[in-house]
């Protein structure tokens, strides 16, 4: 019998879904646009079984995939587990036979040899969809892609791009560059755990590898986001440490160390340096980015960065906290690398003062590209959270939506209630050929008094005015970590 109970986080809203649905015509308050056809694609995670450590980080979860197809004014819902072969392996046992985050060396002793001979099998694939080249991977940096069948959801298996990828792992964030229509993709701990290899390549729009190249970060670290410019690839290396000796000892993967520096690899994307060139810059955490651009000799990247572990369950070694005066929360920084200049350091500025959320996106058409429009999470401390259901999400709520811009300096935000959260926002042109920023911000509200979730349509160019259109769900989905907005005729969606 499942039995969540030891879990003290999965109560109230944040108790498993464990379930698989599909919902035809869904129950909508105000009218979805006419114009919107495609469907938006995200991932969360959830138990299956209950992990076999209680201080085990969520990101152990398994990948549970959610679809909110838009076509005509109707929005159906499909939502499946992502079957891994470590989802398969438990759902025989019926119980959890892996161990702490990223550690094989803790799983059960049925199946800890294997895991540990090969690490990848371990992967949970539950961190973000993305479609390319007529296919939907459901992905996790830890392992191979998962192929979905576009249609319902189902699994299809690991996707090894005709035997040619060459790490073990693969990123959760690879880039599609809307000029070349090719995906930028990497694996770091490439050859093993806690390996410092970096595998890098560019796939094409038929998804051939068409160019690799190897090389090894500054230390061992969480390479979780890259961003890639007409030219270059920026790819950031922070505050994260590993070792083997650490996952031997029966730790969790990760350890934040606030002592380290922070580099940022950059390296052509004309494939004529075989290693990046590293600028070394103060402490910092950088998750994610929103985008990059080059201007002559100069790289520009703009992300929500931090001065803190973001992480609590990837706790420091004593010694390695972070220090007081260190700013808490995200803020929106640009980072100036100077490719002319044989100085290793780079710019940093502050563009807004904001704290935001961990999770901002662009309009995806101008990734490489010079762009004007970020979209992030945020919390308005003007806004009253007025009684949800559950104790432990006070004082971390984003209940708001924000759509920043970077060159005039302004801020607008949407605001989604006095009981809801927002996930991930996420960006969809009215139009393929519309403007920056003219279209639809999206995205999944937690409504915590009515426990149930909400997918919110507001128009990203007046957000003020507030929904559109909310599409109502009679349950909780699980808690987001990314989506994607799929255009109707990427994947042939019916």
């Amino acid at each position: 019998m499942v039995d969540f109970s030891k879990d003290p986080a999965a109560s109230g809203y944040f108790a498993p879904e464990r379930f698989e649905s599909r919902i035809y015509d869904c129950e909508v308050t105000g009218e979805i646009p006419k114009d919107l056809d495609g469907a938006f694609v995200r991932v969360s995670t959830e138990w299956l079984y209950p992990p076999m450590f209680a201080h085990d980080a969520v990101l152990s979860a398994d990948g549970l995939v959610s679809m909110f197809r838009f076509k005509n004014g109707i929005v159906d819902f499909t939502e499946r587990w992502v079957r891994t072969e470590r989802w398969e392996n438990n759902r025989a046992a019926k119980r959890q036979l892996y161990g702490l985050y990223r550690n094989p060396y803790t799983d059960d002793p049925s199946i800890r040899e294997a895991t540990i001979a090969r690490p990848a099998s371990r992967s949970v694939a539950n961190t973000n969809i993305l479609a390319h080249a007529g296919k939907l991977f459901a992905m996790k940096e830890d392992g191979p892609p998962y192929e979905l069948d576009p249609q319902t959801l189902a699994t299809r298996g690991p996707m090894t791009f005709g035997g040619k990828w060459p790490s073990e792992t693969f990123t959760a964030h690879p880039k599609i560059d809307p000029v070349t229509g090719e995906m930028v993709a990497f694996g770091y701990e490439a050859t093993g755990l806690a390996s410092n290899a970096i595998h890098l390549c560019t796939i094409d729009r038929t998804c051939e590898v068409t160019s690799e190249v190897r090389f090894e970060a500054p230390y061992v670290s969480m390479v979780h986001d890259i961003a890639i410019t007409q030219k270059h690839i920026v790819i950031p290396v922070f505050g994260f440490e590993t070792g083997l000796e650490r996952l031997k000892a029966g730790k969790i993967h990760w350890a934040w160390n606030a002592r380290l520096p922070t580099y940022f690899g950059i390296l052509p994307r004309d494939g004529s340096a075989k290693a990046p060139r590293w600028f070394k810059g103060p402490p910092r955490e950088l998750v994610h980015t929103f985008n990059a651009y080059s201007v002559g000799d100069r790289v520009i990247l703009e992300s929500p960065v931090g001065e803190t572990n973001p992480f609590p369950f990837f706790p420091p070694e004593p010694g390695n906290e972070d220090p007081p005066e260190a700013k808490r929360g995200w803020l929106i920084r640009r980072h100036i690398f100077d490719l002319a200049s044989a100085s290793d350091s780079y710019a940093e500025e502050i563009l807004d003062d904001h704290p935001i959320g961990p999770f901002g996106r662009i309009d995806d058409r101008y990734i490489s590209l010079e762009n004007r429009y970020v979209f992030a999470q945020l919390h308005d401390p003007a806004r009253p959270f007025d009684g949800p259901r559950t104790a432990n999400f006070a004082g971390r709520v984003n209940n708001c939506y924000g759509r920043f811009d970077v060159k005039g300096r302004t801020l607008s935000t949407y605001f989604a209630g006095h009981t809801h959260t927002l996930g991930e926002p996420v960006f969809v042109p009215r139009r393929a050929d519309s403007p920056e920023g003219e279209g639809y911000l999206i995205g999944v509200a937690s409504n915590f008094r009515e426990m149930r979730s909400e997918l919110i349509v507001a128009d990203a160019q007046r957000l003020e005015a507030g929904d559109i259109a909310r599409v109502i769900l009679p349950f909780r989905l699980g808690p987001q970590v990314h989506g994607n907005w799929l255009a109707g005729d990427a994947l042939a969606l019916a």
